[in-house]
C-alpha cells in the first residue's frame, strides 16, 4: 500500500498494492518488478494458473499458526523464530545467488537493514509468544488485523492515501470483528490443545501493529536497498537476536525433536519463505498487484479452517462471526483507493 508522495504531488486515481498476507520473509508486491516488455504491455489478465496458485499461496500462509501451535508444543517459542528465520535467510541466500544479486551491505544501506531487523525481531517475538498463548484461530485473526493499521496510518496519520467511504467501513467492521473475538467468552475457543488467554490476544494484536508499521517502512527502505538482501539480511540479523533472548530466558530441557515439530519447523521457515516467496514473484511478475490481493481476504478463513481441523479449534458462533468480520474487512480494503498529496 505504501507510495512515496513526494514523487506523485496530485490527487490520481490508483489501486492500494496488497499487503502480504502472512507473518512470512515476503516483500511487497511493489518489490517485485516485472520485466520491461511486461511493463509496457501491462499486466495479463488472471488465468486459471494465476488464480490457483493465488489461493495455494492463501492456504499456504493460513497454516503458518498452525505450524507455530504445533511446534510449540515441543520446543520453546522464541527458539522456534530462530530456527524458522534462520531457514529464511538461508533460502533468501540461495534466491538472491540465482537472481544474481549481491548481498554486500554497502555505505548508506544499515541503517534500513537494522531497522527492519528490528521491526522483524519484535513483530516476529510477539507473533510467536502470543501464538503460544493463544489458539491458532485468534493468532490467524489478530495478525491478519496488520492490512487495517496500513491503511489507518497511511490514511489518518501519513495522510498519503484516501481511503473510500467502501473501505472505511472495511476498517470498521473489522475492528468489531477483533473485539468480538477478544471481548466473548474465552471457554467458547477453548480446545484440548490450545486456549485463548487475554495476554496471548493482547500480544497478537500488538504484532498485528507492528507488522503493518513494518509494512509501512519497508518502502523507503527499498529505495536504499534491493528486496532480496533486505530481506536475507533482516531476517538473518532478527534471528540472531531471537537466539539471544531465547539462549537467555527460555528453558530447552523440555525439548523434543519429533517428527512433527521438525516439520512444522521446516513448513514455516522454507514452505512459507520458500514456496510462497516463489509463488508470489511468478504471479506479481504476469499479473496486476490488485488482481492478486483479491484473494487475500480468505487468509483468515483458512486459517481458522485449519485451526478447526488441526487443532481443534472450536468453531463458535463468535469466533465464526469474528472471522467473517474480518475477512470482510480485508476485502473491502483491498478495494480500489485515491491517493491524495503528502502534506
Amino acid at each position: 500500500m505504501s507510495e512515496d508522495p513526494a514523487r506523485e504531488p496530485v490527487v490520481a486515481p490508483a489501486v492500494s498494492a496488497p499487503i502480504v498476507p502472512s507473518t512470512t520473509a515476503l516483500p511487497p508486491p511493489a518489490a517485485v518488478a516485472p520485466s520491461s516488455a511486461q511493463a509496457l504491455a501491462g499486466p495479463a489478465p488472471l488465468t486459471t494458473t494465476g488464480v490457483v496458485l493465488s489461493v495455494l499461496c492463501t492456504v499456504l500462509w493460513g497454516g503458518v499458526s498452525v505450524a507455530s501451535q504445533i511446534a510449540t508444543d515441543s520446543i520453546p517459542p522464541m527458539l522456534l523464530a530462530t530456527f524458522r528465520f534462520l531457514l529464511a535467510a538461508v533460502f533468501m541466500y540461495g534466491w538472491c545467488r540465482w537472481e544474481g544479486t549481491s548481498i554486500r551491505i554497502r555505505p548508506g544501506q544499515w541503517r534500513p537493514v537494522v531497522v527492519m531487523s528490528l521491526y522483524m525481531f519484535f513483530q516476529i517475538g510477539t507473533f510467536q509468544l502470543g501464538t503460544a498463548w493463544s489458539t491458532t484461530s485468534h493468532s490467524t485473526l489478530l495478525v491478519n488485523t496488520y492490512v487495517f493499521w496500513v491503511a489507518a496510518i497511511e490514511t489518518w496519520v501519513l495522510k498519503t492515501f484516501r481511503l473510500s467511504v467502501r473501505q472505511t467501513i472495511g476498517l470498521f467492521v473489522a475492528a468489531a470483528g477483533v473485539v468480538l473475538l477478544m471481548a466473548t467468552d474465552r471457554r467458547a475457543g477453548a480446545t484440548s490443545l490450545d486456549e485463548p488467554t487475554v495476554l496471548g490476544d493482547v500480544v497478537l494484536a500488538v504484532s498485528g501493529l507492528l507488522f503493518g508499521l513494518m509494512t509501512i517502512a519497508t518502502r523507503p527502505a527499498l529505495r536504499a536497498i534491493e528486496a532480496g538482501p533486505l530481506i536475507l539480511w533482516r531476517n538473518f540479523f532478527a534471528a540472531i537476536a531471537m537466539g539471544a533472548v531465547s539462549f537467555a530466558t527460555e528453558d530447552y530441557g523440555p525439548i523434543r525433536w519429533d517428527t512433527r515439530t521438525v516439520s512444522a519447523v521446516l513448513y514455516a521457515g522454507l514452505v512459507v519463505s520458500g514456496i510462497c516467496f516463489s509463488l508470489q514473484v511468478w504471479l506479481l511478475r504476469r499479473f496486476s498487484a490488485s488482481q492478486v490481493s483479491v484473494f487475500s481476504f480468505a487468509t483468515p478463513i483458512f486459517g481458522v479452517a485449519l485451526g478447526v481441523l488441526i487443532r481443534g479449534d472450536v468453531l463458535s458462533p463468535w469466533l465464526f462471526l469474528s472471522g467473517i468480520c474480518v475477512a470482510l474487512g480485508i476485502a473491502l480494503v483491498n478495494a480500489p483507493v485515491r491517493k491524495t498529496a503528502a502534506k
